[in-house]
């Protein structure tokens, strides 16, 4: 009998302690494979993929996804349609976001009227380098 309780307490300690290594290395996997999360804003971008990143971010916190998706036209034109046509008449994306330039993808008036109100309520408060990475992004779309 006692040699059964002994045997007991050395199984127990032994899976004990096994399983106290295996949760310590657990706990080291975990710590070396956590990422480090860096918001990308106006005042850190360094790089294009800085900029790729801050545009896409940017177009849908602004809600320019509301009414565009990469392929498709929902309520404006697609972000491609954007970009064909802005490439194929030597169009300054930024210059339209900042009212510089007139609509060339859709010109009908009312749709103008629209998008040029939903564009003076986000686009006045974006620094040059956020217009610049919005560009990026959507040049991106492909």
């Amino acid at each position: 009998m006692k040699k059964s309780i002994l045997t007991l307490v050395v199984a127990a300690i032994f899976f004990t302690s096994c399983g106290e290594k295996k949760k310590e290395e657990l706990k080291k996997d975990v710590e070396t494979t956590v990422e480090t999360t860096v918001e990308i804003t106006s005042e850190t971008v360094k790089t294009s993929n800085d900029y790729l990143i801050l545009g896409q971010k940017l177009f849908t916190e602004k809600t320019c996804a509301t009414c565009h998706n990469p392929d498709a036209k929902v309520i404006g034109p697609s972000i491609k349609d954007i970009n064909k046509i802005y490439a194929e008449k030597g169009g300054n994306i930024v210059a339209f976001l900042k009212g510089e330039a007139p609509a060339i993808v859709d010109t009908d008036p009312g749709q103008v009227a629209i998008m040029k109100a939903n564009l003076d309520g986000f686009v006045k408060s974006l620094t040059s380098t956020e217009l610049a990475a919005l560009a990026v992004y959507m040049s991106s779309v492909k």
